[in-house]
């Protein structure tokens, strides 16, 4: 392809799709930052690319993005191998739309923790097919035609990617609101030291993943069952309260489609803390801490404030 020159109206046009391919590329990496590095590439291939004989910009820059992240997902792998405790997803804030909109549950299970972190064991090939029908309603001969399958191979892929996802738990997931009051609860509970109220409000079986990538202090092993959770996060309130600068902070606000705890210690963004819900209680927190995992969120909440 020819270069058209480029400038403010091609930055214009690409405007329009931003969103959306951040979206797509979130979905398929888990990581924000990463996401924004591939829809920027995107963005520089867009702008050398002769656009008249572009026929379909979204579908172009669809193309463009899967294969950028499927290129990414061969060698993050093999880096994630090698991570330091759990791995978990980058947290984005949603309630603004960064991710597209979240009407529905189905759309709001698309980006939750809890389906990025199922979908880390799936190839990049069966990753992006998972993506592009789930979240996205491409039908099996547009994803053959992104990512150079064919058709019958895009549903055999597909196939596969159902079942290897479809293990996980099937639960009974509140309403948004109920959700929020079940976080809003934990949270008081959680700084109160409430014990009782924790015991009602944590499953029986509730696991803790806590991500410190080896950078900050965090449980290098998920931490199972109620007694040991509330143990666990009852020590590491009162540690954070009493730590140098004081000032433990927290807020509950929508993180990957749904409600989550965002903690501040001493004035600094400390982590984000998602969680899943199992009717009325919940089954699974997941507690993103890592620094270098924070930016995308920090540079959200600082646009809030």
């Amino acid at each position: 392809m020819t270069g058209d020159g480029g400038g403010a109206g091609s930055a214009e046009e690409f405007t329009a799709y931003r969103r959306r391919m951040f979206g797509l590329a979130y979905r398929l990496l888990g990581s924000a930052e990463e996401a924004e590095d591939a829809v920027q590439d995107a963005y520089l291939r867009w702008s050398r690319a002769d656009r008249a004989a572009i026929e379909q910009p979204g579908a172009w820059l669809a193309k463009v993005v899967t294969n950028l992240c499927v290129n990414r997902l061969t060698s993050a792998r093999a880096r994630r191998e090698r991570y330091v405790g759990p791995w978990l997803p980058e947290p984005v804030l949603t309630d603004g739309g960064a991710l597209g909109p979240l009407e529905s549950a189905e759309q709001r299970d698309a980006v939750s923790t809890a389906l990025l972190v199922l979908l880390e064991r799936l190839t990049p090939t069966e990753r992006a097919v998972y993506v592009l029908r789930e979240a996205f309603g491409y039908s099996h001969r547009d994803i053959a035609g992104v990512l150079d399958l064919t058709e019958a191979n895009s549903r055999q892929v597909y196939g596969r990617a159902v079942k290897r996802v479809a293990a996980r738990e099937t639960r009974f997931t509140p309403a948004v609101e109920r959700q929020r009051e079940l976080v809003e609860s934990f949270v008081t509970a959680a700084r109160e030291g409430d014990l009782a109220r924790l015991e009602r409000l944590l499953a029986e079986d509730v696991i803790w993943w806590s991500d410190g990538g080896g950078k900050v202090s965090a449980a290098r092993r998920p931490i199972v069952g109620r007694v040991k959770v509330m143990r666990f996060l009852v020590g590491t309130v009162g540690k954070l309260g009493a730590a140098p600068g004081g000032g433990l902070a927290v807020r509950v606000l929508e993180s990957n489609g749904g409600p989550a705890v965002v903690v501040w210690v001493g004035g600094q963004l400390y982590g984000v803390v998602g969680m899943t819900m199992r009717g009325d209680t919940i089954g699974g927190v997941w507690s993103v801490l890592n620094p270098e995992k924070l930016g995308f969120a920090a540079r959200q909440l600082a646009a809030l404030s």
